[in-house]
């Protein structure tokens, strides 16, 4: 392969806390799903705000783009960042597909198929494996995405790297703050109007995603470009002592503040603080374990919700039964995840990155 493609397609080395923390805040989404079947009361629920691990995606994402395409991605081409970010990103949404297709199709517990004809399921799942967002989908909550809700925030992913490689990529810096502020602003509306920042997930609270994606996404990246990066000794350990701490954050009467000042002002400072710890030999696997599980973790584990939500709604398992059941489910969508990741994930994002590769080394050789 030419050394200037090789060059185009490297892959940075990543910051080992961060990925840990991606990790960590992939365990509280799945831990929230289960619980708020438990508690349809958040206020009861004592992960309530563990919803809120998507604005540190958001921001986590903006901050890793800017770090890794930056710098090349003009060399790169926009057709080849597109290719790469599809790779990398849509393996997935199409398991996470077929798997929540199955279990609406084969829950033992519950959940009417036979309500649906053939035709709507099979476009509710076309466009779910396509990321077009159709809310029609009764029995899964009218999600953007019916066989997959955690979609929805991979939709807003994509459209955040399309205006990356078009506009942000591009502008200066200032420009980057002033767009900052204001979805900032956008950011404080949504909270204020809604009572909180749950949106984003279905039909009728589209655009609040909208909101959600552009501030954090434009705060990593403004944090990339500033180099805002926070010297300390904190290590992984303490920062994510400090991320989990936002998803167990009480709720209240007060939630409309309490979320955009964790969104606005905490996850950057994490961010921050991340990519300026430094890490323990000891703990080195498992951040790298832990970033590398958590995309898989995330996009598989909702198809296991549904038929879990079911059991519940009709079975009613007491206390410890319950208790039992959500641990050996988070245990049982781990080693699924991890399955998915070695048997599928890395297999055909390998094969497509070699196709790739081959065919860039063939233009250039032919260019020469």
């Amino acid at each position: 392969m030419n050394k200037s493609t090789a060059t185009i397609l490297q892959t940075k080395q990543h910051f080992d806390i961060l990925d840990g923390l991606r990790g960590v805040a992939a365990l509280a989404v799945v831990i929230f799903h289960f619980m708020e079947w438990v508690y349809t009361d958040s206020s009861q629920n004592f992960i309530g705000h563990g919803f809120l691990a998507v604005d540190f995606f958001f921001c986590l994402s903006g901050f890793v783009i800017g770090y890794a395409y930056d710098d090349r991605i003009a060399k790169m081409g926009l057709l080849e960042f597109f290719k790469s970010r599809v790779i990398r990103l849509h393996p997935l949404v199409i398991a996470g597909s077929v798997l929540g297709l199955l279990a609406f199709l084969f829950d033992p517990f519950g959940g009417q198929p036979e309500l649906y004809s053939t035709g709507k399921i099979i476009l509710a799942f076309l466009c779910s494996v396509l990321l077009i967002p159709l809310p029609i989908i009764a029995d899964r909550g009218f999600n953007l995405f019916s066989f997959n809700a955690p979609s929805w925030s991979l939709f807003w992913e994509y459209v955040a790297n399309i205006v990356y490689a078009f506009v942000l990529c591009r502008i200066s810096r200032g420009y980057l703050l002033l767009l900052t502020i204001i979805s900032a602003v956008a950011i404080c509306f949504v909270s204020y109007r809604s009572g909180n920042l749950l949106g984003g997930w279905s039909g009728p609270t589209f655009w609040d995603g909208s909101a959600r994606i552009s501030y954090s996404f434009l705060a990593g990246l403004l944090i990339y470009r500033s180099n805002w990066i926070i010297k300390n000794k904190l290590g992984f350990t303490g920062i994510a002592v400090l991320l989990f701490l936002a998803f167990i954050m009480p709720s209240s009467q007060w939630n409309w503040l309490s979320e955009p000042l964790v969104v606005l002002f905490y996850f950057p400072l994490l961010i921050a603080l991340g990519a300026g710890a430094t890490l323990t030999s000891g703990l080195k696997k498992i951040c790298i374990f832990s970033g590398k599980i958590s995309y898989p973790l995330y996009m598989t584990h909702y198809a296991v919700l549904w038929m879990f939500g079911n059991y519940y709604t009709s079975h009613k398992p007491g206390t410890m039964q319950l208790a039992f059941i959500i641990i050996t489910g988070l245990i049982l969508l781990v080693g699924a995840a991890y399955l998915v990741m070695v048997l599928y994930d890395i297999p055909v994002r390998k094969y497509l990155s070699d196709k790739r590769k081959e065919r860039l080394a063939k233009q250039k050789a032919g260019g020469v």
